[in-house]
């Protein structure tokens, strides 16, 4: 397989991921909005909807191939900072900080991920 035709499919697996979670935040929004409040999240509701947005219009142009450095540089930036914001494991105990400190190594990973996307 070409490196092209798999540099393709990564872009569309991993934009089309932050396309379904994008989607799933707005179709859950209440519960997430209190989840943000609950977290001292600043404006938890417009940035949940502009997060949101975000993944969806940049996973989506990821996708399809479409303006794909600036798609990845704007999920890059997304993930940085939902990983500074809420998934702060070292201002918790154990077993919470495992579990965050777990998610916020896999964000690392699909920053990884974005990166060589959006590579041309």
């Amino acid at each position: 397989m070409p490196v092209q035709s798999i540099q393709a499919l990564g872009a569309l697996l991993i934009g089309g991921m932050f396309v379904f979670a994008g989607i799933e935040h707005f179709l859950k929004f209440g519960a997430m909005r209190d989840y943000l409040a609950a977290q001292k999240f600043p404006a938890p509701a417009l940035m949940l909807a502009a997060g949101s947005a975000v993944e969806i219009i940049a996973g989506f142009l990821l996708a399809i191939d479409m303006a794909r450095p600036f798609a990845a540089g704007a999920l890059v930036v997304f993930t940085l900072a939902t990983n500074v914001m809420l998934l702060r494991f070292w201002v918790v105990e154990e077993p919470e900080r495992q579990v965050l400190r777990n998610a916020f190594l896999i964000n690392i990973a699909v920053i990884g991920g974005l990166l060589l996307s959006g590579a041309l």
